[in-house]
């Protein structure tokens, strides 16, 4: 197929690469035309200058896909190509939007006769590897035209039209929400074999797990993969950040009466990994103090 790829991050890059790869005609764009030029010269791929020679070097009916920050650059760019675009072309957002904005995303552009479809895209940086899971809302008959480029881009059996517009972003967001709460697991049961007073291989046991035990995972193969570089991951500082799925999906369960304590509490743990010293645990410590004459350590 023929395909525009706006957006050439860690995850864009490496689709642009699995795309041709695999055949496709991609023609890329990135705000640093330097490296969709360098990108394009070193697969023997296009890259165009600007958006507008983006759509030009394209045969009409259109697919453009965009791996862009969610959020006001998706807007953005999203109301720059509108103009450019004929009746029948289709654009996908790939980034990790909003459910709800892809959803306000598909009606506007039906309206201008322009297919939308939203893929949420699981994979990182292991992607041109292993291959992307492609999360995918829109119409049926928009699927069916761009199932090549997903079924190159995915392992096998890894899309799905998940349902109509935003489904796809909906299902990647309650997919990161799990993420959390499996990664605050795995991080709680190493940390409790770290300080035990057993000296434990990490990675050992990591390795171990995935051999048959009902908490196989990938995430814990990354595990395993960290602890080789880095034993203690003395050089790591534990601060996590979040993307803003993982709040979503806390709010998604707010809104729909659902119990999620899981991953609201594993979101609320990577608020508490940014704290050094934080005024919350002075007060806790202060009330011990306060109650039961219970020893406070002493600020610096």
């Amino acid at each position: 197929m023929e395909l525009g790829l706006i957006g050439l991050g860690r995850m864009g890059a490496n689709m642009a690469i699995r795309l041709w790869q695999g055949g496709h005609r991609v023609v890329v764009y990135n705000r640093t035309v330097e490296k969709a030029v360098e990108l394009a010269q070193e697969h023997n791929g296009e890259a165009a200058h600007t958006v507008e020679e983006l759509v030009q070097k394209l045969t009409p009916p259109r697919v453009i896909w965009l791996m862009l920050p969610a959020g006001d650059a998706t807007n953005a760019q999203i109301e720059a190509l509108v103009p450019l675009l004929d009746t029948g072309d289709t654009l996908i957002n790939g980034a990790n939007e909003n459910y709800k904005n892809s959803i306000a995303h598909g009606e506007k552009l039906i309206q201008r006769g322009i297919h939308f479809m939203d893929a949420g895209v699981s994979g990182g940086i292991w992607g041109l590897q292993i291959g992307y899971c492609l999360m995918v809302g829109g119409e049926p008959e928009t699927f069916a035209h761009v199932e090549p480029l997903l079924a190159t881009l995915a392992p096998p059996n890894g899309y799905k039209l998940c349902g109509p517009h935003g489904a796809g972003h909906f299902v990647k967001m309650v997919h990161n929400g799990i993420e959390y709460g499996m990664m605050q697991a795995y991080a709680e049961g190493f940390e409790i074999m770290q300080q035990s007073r057993y000296d434990l291989d990490l990675q050992g046991i990591a390795d171990l797990w995935n051999q048959g035990s009902v908490v196989r995972s990938w995430l814990l193969e990354l595990a395993a993969s960290a602890f080789a570089k880095d034993p203690d991951l003395a050089g790591i500082r534990g601060y996590v950040q979040d993307s803003g799925e993982g709040r979503w999906t806390v709010q998604e369960a707010i809104d729909l009466d659902v119990p999620a304590p899981i991953i609201t509490l594993a979101l609320q743990m990577r608020f508490v990994s940014r704290q050094d010293d934080s005024f919350g645990a002075r007060v806790l410590a202060a009330l011990r103090n306060e109650f039961g004459g219970h020893a406070v350590k002493k600020a610096e």
